[in-house]
């Protein structure tokens, strides 16, 4: 279980940091994007990405 955790992780981070490597402006860009988005906007994005993360667990998961 916990070198599942660890993989996952790890896999994260090599996505994250696909566009800063692959395109550093675009990422800046959207990066300042981001910062202008409002509480309300950034904790529903943040509430897609669980769920859809999770719904991807059921479906391709253990």
């Amino acid at each position: 279980m916990g070198d599942m955790l660890l993989g996952a992780v790890a896999l994260m981070l090599v996505f994250e940091g696909l566009l800063p490597f692959l395109s550093p402006t675009r990422w800046r860009k959207v990066f300042e994007q981001a910062t202008r988005l409002s509480d309300g906007q950034l904790r529903f994005l943040g509430l897609t990405s669980m769920v859809l993360g999770l719904l991807l667990l059921l479906v391709f998961g253990a």
